[in-house]
């Protein structure tokens, strides 16, 4: 039982930062970002390249998955979404076939064959008597920190209080005399570097693969649904929910129907708390 507890702290905190980058694009914009996965793979591809294949060194390897994210979250936006807005299904079937695409690019250019990544630091620990490993531990770490850093930016910072006010009622930001266009650069540009992030983490911890996408976009879905659109204090405990179920599915009943309580908690959701735990009404 500790080692479910244990196991299901430490993926939630990577399950939030999968989800964080995503909600804020569905927050600001009102879109569902179907490509979203996309770079999460692109974060472990690149940093599998510059970390493995070139030898650099990591840690600037971790920071050019995050600045490659960033760059195809931008294109993403400027590219497609910002010439379909005004039809949310087109954005929609628009970015799940970038996806498609992007998957059969990675096939062409690595191989379908699964890839490992080397942990960033070896070995394993054990904490509460769970053994885990520490490329594990540190993402968890690291992926608090970088929620907490969010927080307070978009709590305290006049960048950030713009976010929040384009999130709650975008033609009343545009009359207060804020920018939506640049609030909308930014935040899929920073979606885009979360994915990334999340994307070195998601692939150390599992493994490089070209349908990796498909799983955390499942994850960013659920976690948005059930914390409730526009509110990130929401994700993050979705995101616990989230990972607990998948710890227990996984471990206690079978690892085959991984994702599959997911969706049905999603279903659930829908159904009897449509605007999910903390969600806010659509303006």
């Amino acid at each position: 039982m500790g080692g479910i507890l244990v196991q299901g702290f430490l993926i939630s905190g990577l399950y939030a930062l999968v989800a964080v980058g995503f909600t804020m694009i569905f927050s600001v914009g009102r879109v569902l970002n179907l490509a979203y996965g996309v770079y999460i793979m692109i974060g472990g591809y690149v940093y599998y390249v510059l970390a493995q294949l070139l030898e650099l060194p990591k840690i600037p390897s971790f920071f050019g998955a995050a600045l490659a994210g960033a760059a195809f979250g931008l294109m993403t936006y400027l590219g497609l979404v910002r010439r379909l807005r005004d039809n949310p299904i087109a954005v929609e079937i628009s970015t799940l076939i970038l996806a498609v695409v992007m998957q059969a690019v990675v096939i062409i250019i690595f191989s379908p064959a699964p890839k490992a990544i080397w942990p960033m630091i070896p070995g394993v620990i054990r904490l509460f008597g769970a053994p885990v490993t520490w490329t594990i531990f540190l993402a968890m770490i690291i992926s608090w920190v970088i929620l907490g850093a969010l927080l307070l930016f978009v709590q305290k910072t006049a960048l950030g209080r713009a976010i929040r006010a384009v999130s709650m009622d975008t033609k009343g930001a545009l009359v207060a005399g804020i920018d939506a266009e640049r609030i909308n650069l930014l935040t899929w540009g920073l979606s885009g570097a979360l994915g990334a992030i999340a994307g070195v983490f998601f692939a150390s911890y599992t493994q490089l693969d070209p349908t990796m996408w498909v799983f955390p976009l499942i994850i960013a879905v659920a976690v948005v649904i059930v914390g409730g659109i526009g509110s990130i204090i929401g994700s993050l405990m979705a995101a616990h929910i989230v990972g607990f179920l998948e710890t227990v599915t996984t471990t206690v009943i079978a690892p085959e129907l991984r994702g599959v309580f997911t969706m049905l908690l999603i279903i659930v959701i829908l159904v009897i708390m449509p605007k999910g735990l903390l969600g806010k009404e659509e303006t």
